[in-house]
């Protein structure tokens, strides 16, 4: 929670997610919150290491990477005095940005002790109704995956899931199409208690990637749990003939779990951006996202 004696700061960053159980801290796991939140005890040199908390925008599951994962916490002006001290006091004072890269680089050389798999961008100072999960317009992720046939290419197989069946692209794009826009996205994910699936699908669209792998970029308001990696498998149900355009249709509108299709490997996700309104617009996004959304009858 904010306080007033207290300044809230954006952490731009990136990890390969491949050695972690995922974001969230968990006792006796190796977790990227669990590393940066260390860190941060460290480089704040708080009392209670529990005190220090992240909030993060895109929670990654265990083995999901991130380039542009963003999370936030609450720092004293005392502690953010020392994290930003010059060691050449006679400077002017500096641009923003470039003290944002400055904390970014303290933080990194601490978390990469134990962590060389994360790295901090910038630590910015912003307003006090920023959430890093609630003011987000929208996320947007990449899928890489390859089909049977496919070229591999052992320098990026951490990051590329394979697929046992020769892939159809326009038909996996095809697909793709049909899923987009504002649905009810429950055969794709187990929406949260007093919650519903509900949300709008902005873009689905497949490339291929300079590798020869096939990457879909992926954009919606929010996302559920697993639901990018459920809507992936999908597709590439369709794309190598499992099933039909047609089962595809009646499995969304059917809104239920179904075995019909298999929730394809975290290892070739990757959570690429999160957007944000301006500043005076973050207070108003944040109790829009955390209003209840209407079911779709």
């Amino acid at each position: 929670m904010h306080h007033s004696a207290s300044v809230r700061l954006r952490l731009d960053l990136s990890y390969d997610g491949t050695d972690f159980s995922g974001w969230a801290a968990q006792p006796g796991l190796r977790t990227v919150q669990g590393s940066l939140e260390g860190a941060l005890a460290m480089l704040l040199r708080v009392d209670d290491p529990a005190s220090v908390r992240l909030t993060v925008g895109g929670r990654t599951d265990a083995g999901v990477h991130a380039r542009g994962q963003v999370a936030h916490l609450d720092v004293t002006p005392a502690q953010l005095e020392k994290w930003t001290a010059r060691r050449r006091p006679e400077e002017p004072a500096w641009e923003a940005p470039e003290l944002a890269r400055l904390r970014a680089r303290k933080l990194t050389g601490i978390v990469s002790r134990a962590a060389p798999d994360v790295v901090v961008h910038a630590a910015h100072v912003v307003p006090a109704a920023f959430d890093a999960r609630f003011s987000a317009l929208r996320r947007r992720y990449e899928y890489r995956l390859i089909g049977a046939g496919m070229r591999k290419d052992p320098l990026v197989a951490r990051y590329t899931a394979e697929v046992p069946r020769p892939l159809d692209f326009d038909a996996v794009q095809r697909a793709s199409d049909e899923l987009l826009g504002l649905n009810d996205f429950t055969t794709f994910c187990k929406a949260r208690e007093g919650a519903t699936a509900v949300r709008d699908l902005l873009r689905f669209e497949w490339r291929r990637a300079e590798d020869g792998a096939y990457a879909a970029r992926i954009e919606a308001d929010a996302f559920c749990h697993s639901m990018v990696r459920a809507l992936i498998g999908a597709v590439v149900a369709v794309g190598s003939g499992r099933i039909d355009h047609e089962e595809l249709v009646a499995l969304r509108d059917a809104r239920a779990r179904t075995s019909r299709f298999t929730v394809m490997p975290a290892h070739g996700l990757s959570l690429e951006e999160i957007a944000y309104p301006p500043n005076d617009a973050l207070e108003a996004r944040a109790a829009a996202t955390r209003a209840r959304r209407s079911a779709i009858d």
